[in-house]
């Protein structure tokens, strides 16, 4: 049971670690989780830009026990995923007590990279807290992924790939929480859709991108 008593204020982006902010929310005070954690894959861009945390999973498991902790009964969360670590992702999503209810291909126009295949598209899982209804108008499991030119942010997603997740899998009035909220994609989405947003990110620089973002919106 959480015992924290710090309040975090809505539509708030936090500068710090999401093991650290997580704790200070009270148990099922958020209705939606939207996030894209790092792929623990040590990415690095062609201009050298990298994630942190990127290279160990220490933080995976406590994470998304926290995620699940915070997010109401009957509610979804959607996570991005590196493929190459599934079976990681699938532990920590499983061991918080997240049920499997979909699984999300999100096809890009263009080759992130090429080694043994060229790489052409993204991935995410939707997660279910106990069992959410349907929603009413679902939608597609294909989402296109337009290519957002990573300029604020070296995986950012572009914007119109994650609107039709926010707008399916929550409702106006909602909150979103984003824990690794990167350059504040997932809270633009939430913004422009009439949700309350919580997002946390770790990079002070990115945290600054991601609030002058949402203050021009």
């Amino acid at each position: 049971m959480n015992t924290q008593t710090t309040p975090i204020s809505e539509n708030t982006i936090i500068n710090g670690d999401c093991l650290h902010i997580l704790p200070q929310l009270p148990d099922n005070s958020v209705q939606f989780i939207l996030t894209d954690p790092p792929y623990l894959v040590g990415y690095k861009d062609r201009s050298g830009r990298s994630i942190q945390n990127d290279k160990d999973d220490a933080w995976l498991k406590p994470a998304f026990a926290e995620m699940y902790r915070v997010l109401t009964p009957k509610s979804f969360a959607v996570s991005f995923y590196g493929w190459p670590h599934i079976d990681r992702f699938m532990a920590a999503w499983k061991a918080a007590g997240f049920r499997i209810v979909g699984h999300l291909v999100f096809p890009k126009r263009y080759t992130s990279s090429t080694r043994h295949l060229r790489y052409q598209h993204e991935q995410a899982y939707l997660l279910a807290k106990g069992y959410p209804q349907e929603p009413a108008w679902p939608i597609g499991d294909v989402i296109d992924f337009v290519y957002s030119g990573n300029k604020l942010h070296p995986t950012e997603k572009p914007l119109s790939a994650l609107l039709p997740l926010v707008e399916t899998f929550s409702k106006p009035g909602d909150i979103l929480l984003d824990s690794f909220a990167g350059s504040g994609s997932s809270l633009m989405a939430a913004k422009a859709l009439s949700r309350k947003f919580i997002g946390i990110e770790m990079d002070v620089n990115y945290h600054r991108i991601a609030t002058e973002r949402l203050a021009l919106l």
